[in-house]
C-alpha cells in the first residue's frame, strides 16, 4: 500500500501567504483614507460647535465676543476647548475688538480638500485677501494662511469660518 502526503508545498503556502498580504494592504490603504476623512470631519464639527458657542457668548455679553475660546470655558458656553485630533493644537482663533468688534475668525487645517472648503471664507491672512480684518495673522489667526495651506510641501487645506 503506498501513502500519499496530505500536505502543502512550499510554493502553495507562498502563493496563499502573498494574496493575503496584498488584500491586506489593500484595506489598510482605504482604512488609512477613511482616518483622515473622519479627522476631517471631527474638525469641522468643532468648529461649528465653537461657532455656537461664540454666538451664544454674544448674545449673553453685549454683543461682544470673547478675546480668546477659554473665555468659553470659564463662562459655562462650553467644557473643554476642543483641539486638532492629530497635533493637539487649538483650532486657530482671532478676534477685532478694536477694529471690527462683530466678527471674528476661526479656522483649522484639514488633511484633504472636500466640500466643506467651497462654502468657508478662504482668508489669506499674508494680503488680507477675503479677510475681515487684515490684521489677522498678527492677531494670531493663521487657520487659513495661504503660506501654510494648499501647498504641496505642506500639505494641509485651510478651513475658515466667519459669523
Amino acid at each position: 500500500m503506498i501513502k500519499k502526503n496530505r500536505g502543502f508545498t512550499l510554493i502553495e503556502l507562498l502563493i496563499v501567504i502573498a494574496i493575503i498580504g496584498v488584500l491586506s494592504s489593500i484595506v489598510l490603504a482605504s482604512l488609512n483614507s477613511a482616518r483622515i476623512k473622519a479627522r476631517d470631519v471631527r474638525r469641522i464639527a468643532d468648529l461649528r460647535n465653537l461657532k455656537t458657542a461664540l454666538e451664544v457668548y454674544y448674545n449673553d455679553n453685549n454683543n461682544v465676543y470673547p478675546t480668546s475660546l477659554n473665555d468659553l470655558v470659564t463662562s459655562g458656553q462650553i467644557s473643554v476647548v476642543p483641539v486638532d485630533i492629530l497635533g493637539n493644537t487649538p483650532y486657530s482663533y482671532a478676534y477685532y475688538p478694536a477694529t471690527n468688534p462683530t466678527t471674528y475668525h476661526l479656522g483649522a487645517s484639514l488633511e484633504q480638500s472636500n466640500d466643506a472648503l467651497n462654502n468657508d471664507k478662504d482668508c489669506d491672512s499674508t494680503t488680507g485677501n477675503n479677510c475681515i480684518e487684515a490684521a489677522a495673522y498678527t492677531n494670531g489667526f493663521n487657520g487659513a494662511d495661504s503660506s501654510k495651506c494648499n501647498t504641496a510641501d505642506v500639505g494641509l487645506f485651510c478651513y475658515d469660518v466667519v459669523p
